[in-house]
């Protein structure tokens, strides 16, 4: 997936534990993983708003496109 979560490199500058924020934003430990290692197909902005307020950070902090490279074409 082009889209890459940086939440991990944030949770360690901040210090904090992955429990201590899904606590503090208010979602559970489970959903706070499923979005941690990018197998979320989506969030609300809510969220993300509350993890933007709670590490004192960017959107962009957080998300980060890396766009797919095409498949290489064989040539004989």
């Amino acid at each position: 997936m082009p889209i890459v979560v940086r939440l991990d490199v944030m949770l360690a500058r901040r210090r904090l534990s992955s429990q201590e924020l899904a606590a503090r934003i208010g979602i559970t430990s489970a959903n706070l993983s499923i979005l941690k290692t990018g197998k979320a197909r989506a969030i609300r902005f809510s969220t993300l708003e509350e993890l933007c307020c709670v590490l004192d950070c960017q959107p962009g902090d957080l998300l980060e496109y890396i766009p797919e490279e095409p498949p290489k074409e064989d040539t004989p």
